[in-house]
């Protein structure tokens, strides 16, 4: 009762921001790790960097999936325990947590069977092969327990238990840090060791996130016993609620695999480039995320419980907050961008093509935090064809023909606009969804 009544009478400006400081943290933590692993790298040459980025579109379908049962749970069970429902919330925890693990497990079993077509599907070129496979073989390891931590800290989130969440990712975050360069300097292992640590630290989140569930320190519970009580219906209502996020991670990834390819023309230098910027552009628009991913508990709780009011004060909030922190991180990269790009490889070959499209990435992220506020409203409160229209377009139904096209018009130089240019028209697309939101609210709380 005492969480209920925080959710749907503190302040919304109050509740978001509480909410989104544990995310923030928790996603600045995990980037700082994907940006030493980079810089680490780095170290071993560019077309051990370009792995980096190779593995790392292969890292976003297995986050697709933990994603997908996570949100796709999550905004189920905010609703549920919105209208009171704790029994029916923990029947959705269990089988959300559950369904990711296996499919990891499948994801992991597949990818042994096929490393060697994987790899080169992703993008690689003969010079980062490799380099992709000697790190890709840990992520498979890791598959089940990556993609089922993705799952339960999402719930976690919706439930507004960031805190717990961001103390499960934090200590693997961290414990990546300090393992990387061990095993590097000291016993010698390279890329093997950037994997490893990953591996280890995802193992040790998964740990600590799932004693959060088995300690009471949740409202939902996981409990096997539960899941002969669950039904294929729960399980299709679950993924189809899920189904925008697995679809935006899902095209993100492809995107990425195609961008990869695309740069492979231009050498390993250009694969390295687009990577590093990939990595350093997601580092300041995740800090609006998190706001936005504050935002979600928030809409999913008080729409289920028809505060519909309080909604709308929170989207107005959350586009603020996150539109000015994105103001701030795209000074701070179109200043600094070759310097950033520096640190991860010092290359003038780098440097030259990742400077360009970094400031260029910079400049077209304004745009985001109102598309991505707007995705986030219509899949936190069930809206499941608008958020999946809204995934797309921001996942990749634009960048994908955009690099194909820009690519053979202006060569490397479209296959940096292509990305810019595919958010600058996504925002446009975005606006009559949320006039149609607001205009089909109920006018009065319940």
């Amino acid at each position: 009762m005492t969480q209920y009544k925080k959710m749907i009478t503190t302040p919304v400006s109050k509740l978001i921001l509480s909410l989104s400081v544990p995310t923030i943290i928790s996603m600045l933590v995990t980037n700082i790790y994907n940006l030493a692993d980079t810089a680490f790298v780095g170290k071993l040459g560019t077309s051990a960097s370009g792995a980096v980025g190779i593995v790392f579109g292969f890292m976003s379908i297995i986050q697709a999936f933990g994603f997908m049962f996570g949100q796709g749970s999550g905004s189920i069970i905010a609703r549920l325990l919105g209208s009171r429902d704790t029994e029916k919330a923990s029947l959705h925890a269990v089988l959300g947590v559950t369904s990711s693990f296996v499919c990891g497990l499948i994801i992991s079993i597949a990818g042994f069977a096929f490393l060697d077509p994987i790899v080169t599907l992703l993008g690689s070129t003969p010079t980062i092969a490799p380099y992709a496979k000697t790190y890709i073989s840990y992520i498979l390891i890791a598959a089940p327990f990556m993609s089922s931590s993705f799952t339960m800290n999402n719930i976690l989130r919706y439930e507004g238990r960031a805190f717990l969440g961001m103390v499960g990712l934090m200590t693997g975050g961290i414990l990546n840090m300090v393992c990387d360069p061990i095993l590097m300097f000291v016993f010698g292992m390279g890329i093997s060791r950037a994997g490893l640590s990953t591996a280890v630290s995802q193992l040790v989140s998964w740990c600590i996130l799932l004693s959060m569930f088995l300690t009471g320190k949740t409202e939902s519970k996981l409990y096997l016993g539960d899941l002969p009580r669950c039904d294929v219906l729960m399980l299709l209502n679950i993924m189809a609620t899920g189904f925008p996020s697995l679809l935006r991670q899902g095209l993100s990834s492809t995107s990425t695999v195609i961008l990869n390819s695309a740069c492979a023309l231009y050498g390993d230098a250009a694969v390295a480039a687009m990577s590093i910027v990939s990595r350093v552009a997601f580092f300041s628009f995740s800090i609006a995320i998190g706001i936005g991913q504050g935002f979600q508990p928030v809409s999913g709780f008080n729409y289920g419980a028809g505060k519909y009011s309080r909604l709308k004060k929170a989207f107005v909030f959350t586009v603020i907050a996150a539109e000015t922190i994105i103001i701030a991180g795209s000074v701070v990269l179109i200043v600094f961008a070759e310097p950033l790009i520096r640190i991860f490889r010092d290359d003038p070959a780098v440097a030259e093509t990742g400077v360009r499209a970094l400031r260029l990435q910079a400049l077209s992220q304004v745009v985001l935090p109102f598309c991505m506020a707007v995705e986030m409203m219509f899949q936190s409160t069930g809206k499941r064809l608008g958020a999946s229209v809204m995934s797309s377009l921001r996942g990749g139904l634009l960048l994908i023909p955009l690099i194909i096209i820009m690519s053979k018009l202006r060569g490397l130089a479209g296959i940096q606009e292509a990305q810019p240019l595919a958010l600058l028209i996504s925002f446009p697309l975005t606006v009559p969804f949320a006039i149609w939101y607001f205009i089909t609210l109920p006018k009065e709380d319940r």
